[in-house]
């Protein structure tokens, strides 16, 4: 049961033909509701516990189409179409699960003194149509499961304060690497491993050590194709394997102690701390990865900094086709 969760909430069954569920979340309205709608986020939580989730579309508006694959722990895949036929930002959501089974599902979000009570109402066609989705999908422990896995996922994101930058405040990287997601996961917190790609083009990573735990911390050297050494420290922030990590990123020196940017010649518009998060998202045997990066457009390096992340995932990519698992 997940902390931010009210202790004995479970799906339920109400008349004849619904399912009903509700939880309460400590945090704003707006945050859940855009939790629930951003598919950066509800991939992160989508689904009972050990599945993962493939978005392929996601249109949140009336008419609006939701297409996603469902990972299941077991190897099996569970293809869903949802279209959305009520939008209202942050009060609810209702749309039509089409795909079979067929169900209408009203989703409520509703304040209370700075948190929030969410309600699922899933109705069937049938009393019998509902009996054999709690039969064959689980579905009672299934919604039960998934809304705590939302409790996990808005706890992260409380303590991010928000776990994704405003629009034009964030650099946004995404590379398709033809290796599974667990293999990519190591590949990104394994020292070994990282000291074979990381770092731009022409680069090498002479030292890397790598505390991989909430409060731990990343330390690490890029030499330059001239020979300079820069240094950085990375403190994480949250860790889901094999789907996410979270951290923050600071130019240091030898020993991990901060610097500014201007120690390594940058000017003083560059920020001095940067969130970055990095998700992993299976896409059959192959992994889709997206870094994002909390740098203003302001930023003079802003450009430089995305280069180089394109670069450093090139260098992941074959990385991982000439070393294999």
């Amino acid at each position: 049961m997940a902390a931010n969760t009210t202790s004995a909430d479970v799906a339920t069954l109400a008349g004849e033909r619904e399912i009903i569920a509700a939880r309460v979340f400590a945090a704003p309205r707006a945050l859940v509701f855009t939790l629930w709608t951003d598919p950066r986020h509800i991939v992160q939580w989508w689904g009972p516990n050990g599945f993962t989730t493939t978005i392929h579309e996601m249109d949140v508006r009336p008419g609006g189409v939701w297409r996603f694959v469902m990972h299941g722990p077991d190897g099996v895949d569970y293809k869903n179409k949802i279209i959305y036929r009520e939008v209202v930002a942050p009060d609810s959501l209702v749309y039509d699960h089409v795909s079979g089974p067929l169900f209408h599902v009203t989703v409520t979000f509703a304040e209370q003194g700075g948190k929030t009570t969410v309600t699922v109402r899933m109705l069937f066609e049938s009393a019998a149509e509902r009996e054999n989705v709690i039969k064959q999908f689980g579905a009672l422990e299934g919604l039960t499961q998934t809304l705590g896995r939302l409790g996990d996922h808005v706890a992260r994101a409380v303590g991010l304060r928000p776990a994704a930058p405003p629009a034009g405040q964030e650099i946004v990287i995404t590379r398709l690497v033809d290796a599974p997601r667990e293999v990519v996961f190591k590949a990104w917190t394994e020292a070994k491993r990282l000291k074979q790609w990381w770092g731009p083009r022409g680069f090498t990573t002479p030292f890397c050590t790598v505390d991989l735990r909430p409060g731990g911390v990343f330390h690490y050297c890029m030499r330059s194709p001239e020979g300079r050494d820069i240094w950085g420290k990375g403190v994480y922030r949250d860790i889901v394997v094999p789907e996410r990590i979270i951290y923050t990123d600071t130019f240091a020196d030898a020993d991990g102690n901060p610097v500014p940017p201007t120690h390594y010649g940058l000017s003083t518009g560059h920020p001095d701390e940067t969130l970055v998060i990095v998700t992993f998202t299976a896409q059959g045997h192959r992994t889709t990865v997206t870094v994002q990066q909390a740098v203003p457009e302001a930023v003079p390096e802003r450009a430089g900094m995305k280069q180089g992340w394109t670069e450093m995932l090139d260098r992941l990519a074959e990385e991982l086709a000439n070393a294999g698992p």
